[in-house]
Parts: C-alpha cells; sequence; structure tokens
C-alpha cells in the first residue's frame, strides 16, 4: 500500500495537480478571511470554512478525475491487477494520497485562527472543531469521486459525474424541501429512491433478477408500510434527505456545536464508498 500511496503522492506533488489545489483552496480561503474576519471584524473563523465549502464541487471532480479512469484509459490498470498486493490495498493507497493533498491546505488553514487571536477573541474550540469538520467533508467527498472514478474510462466523464453527485449532496437538503410533506408523495420519492438502488445493484452485479428481486422487495416493503400506518410517511423524504445530506452536517459544526454522530457519519460513508470502489474494481478484474 505504502508504495501505492507514494506514487500517488509524487503524481500530484511532481506535477501542478497538487500544487493548483492547494493555492485553490488557500486563495479563498484568505478572501474570505480578509471579507469576514478583516474587513467584517466577524471574530468566527468557521464562517469562512462555511463559505468556502462550495469549493469541493470543483476540487473533488478534478482531484480524483484521474484516480482510476486514467490508468482504465491507458490500460496500466493492468498492472494494479498483477501487483502482489490486494485491491483493498490499492484503493486505500490513491485515497490516502489524495486525502494527504487535502491536508495540506486544511494544516495551513490551521494557523489562521492563532493568527486571528492575536487581534481579537477568537473560539478556537469551535474554529478547530469547524476546521476538522471541514476536512472529513473533503475525505468524504473524495471517496465518492474515486467510487466514479473506477466506474468510469474517461477523465471528462468521471468529473462531470463527480460534479453531478457533489451537487446533488450540496443541494440534497433544499431539493427535499420541494417534495411535498405529504405522505404520498413521501412515498413515491422514496420508491423512486428503491428504483435507483435496483439500478445501481445491476450495475455492479449484471445480474436482472437480483436487482428486479430488490426492486420489488423494496417497493412491496414501503406500499405495505404505508398501507399499515400512512400517517408516518408524513415529511418522511425530506427527513431522510436532511440526515443523509452530507453538507447539512457539517453546518453544525458552523453553529459551534461539536456533533461526533456528523464525524461518525462521514466515517461510515468513506469505508462504504472505498468498499463499493474495491468492489468495482474486483469485478473488473475478473470480468477481463
Amino acid at each position: 500500500m505504502m508504495a501505492i500511496y507514494q506514487k500517488e503522492l509524487n503524481s500530484y506533488f511532481k506535477g501542478m495537480m497538487g500544487y493548483l489545489f492547494t493555492a485553490f483552496v488557500l486563495i479563498f480561503a484568505g478572501i474570505y478571511t480578509m471579507a469576514y474576519n478583516l474587513s467584517g471584524m466577524y471574530a468566527r473563523f468557521e464562517y469562512v470554512l462555511d463559505a468556502i465549502s462550495f469549493i469541493y464541487l470543483i476540487g473533488v471532480p478534478i482531484l480524483t478525475m484521474r484516480s482510476f479512469a486514467e490508468e482504465r484509459r491507458q490500460k496500466t490498470d493492468q498492472l494494479l491487477y498483477a501487483l502482489p498486493v490486494s485491491m483493498s490495498a490499492v484503493v486505500m493507497g490513491k485515497y490516502l494520497a489524495m486525502v494527504t493533498v487535502l491536508a495540506v491546505p486544511v494544516a495551513i488553514m490551521g494557523l489562521y485562527p492563532l493568527i486571528l487571536s492575536q487581534f481579537g477573541a477568537v473560539s478556537l474550540p469551535t474554529a478547530y472543531g469547524a476546521l476538522l469538520a471541514f476536512f472529513m467533508l473533503g475525505a468524504c467527498l473524495l471517496s465518492v469521486g474515486l467510487f466514479i472514478s473506477s466506474m468510469t474510462e474517461n477523465q471528462v466523464a468521471s468529473a462531470v459525474l463527480t460534479l453531478v453527485a457533489v451537487l446533488l449532496l450540496f443541494f440534497m437538503g433544499s431539493l427535499a424541501e420541494f417534495v411535498s410533506g405529504e405522505a404520498a408523495a413521501s412515498l413515491m420519492a422514496l420508491c423512486a429512491l428503491v428504483l435507483v438502488f435496483a439500478v445501481i445493484l445491476y450495475v455492479f452485479s449484471k445480474n436482472p433478477i437480483v436487482a428486479f428481486a430488490v426492486a420489488i422487495a423494496g417497493m412491496g416493503a414501503l406500499i405495505g408500510s404505508y398501507a399499515f400506518d400512512s400517517a408516518a410517511f408524513e415529511g418522511l423524504f425530506a427527513s431522510i434527505m436532511a440526515q443523509l445530506s452530507v453538507f447539512d452536517r457539517f453546518y453544525g459544526f458552523i453553529g459551534g456545536v461539536f456533533d461526533l454522530t456528523a464525524i461518525v457519519y462521514y466515517v461510515s460513508m468513506i469505508a462504504v464508498f472505498l468498499f463499493l470502489t474495491v468492489q468495482a474494481m474486483e469485478k473488473r478484474r475478473w470480468s477481463e
């Protein structure tokens, strides 16, 4: 794993990608620190992190698009399959290299609250709690981008699909509010999610019987539950989307609340998408 990690990290910093990503994050962090903390006289560095969270919409697709997609385009992924290490080690090596690239600007931003505290009363626990959440949010989104890259052969396609995925996660809480709070609307929305899950399952397994069975079972369970207690479905879809939104969980830290469940959620999301990435690569290994 360390060999993969070092190779990937060298590719980021021997080229321009790592430096561009670091500069991109720090430029926006500097602009908003100047606007909020220095010019605006706000002693809340976490407001800066809230304002720059949108940079993940651009940074994550760019950072992850080449991880596996480029390997597959150049056919060098066959070398990965031939390495005397498990596919889990390969995936972890690539992922940890990306997380290290993310950690560089985050570590530099860790100096900002200390500098600002020399000019006013800055709540360091709140600032560093928000900075940790900002880093965990980025690490979570990187795992999503890595998974998408493992499913595509083209860097542009990987970047576009990752952008769409991050956009959906960014607006998930807001989009859920457009769904009516009525029980029937929640039922229809949840059934649509079951169908999407069944399609994803088919893409992985290429087994239409299993995908169809999951779709029927899931929709049947939802319809049966709705028939038993329709009142429980009122506002259910919006509530589920709010709980699943990775960005909404980050916003809690901006308000000064250190939400341990959010950290656990981020770690769980990372584990799930890394697992899916490993399965996608294993499937391709044995299908070629």
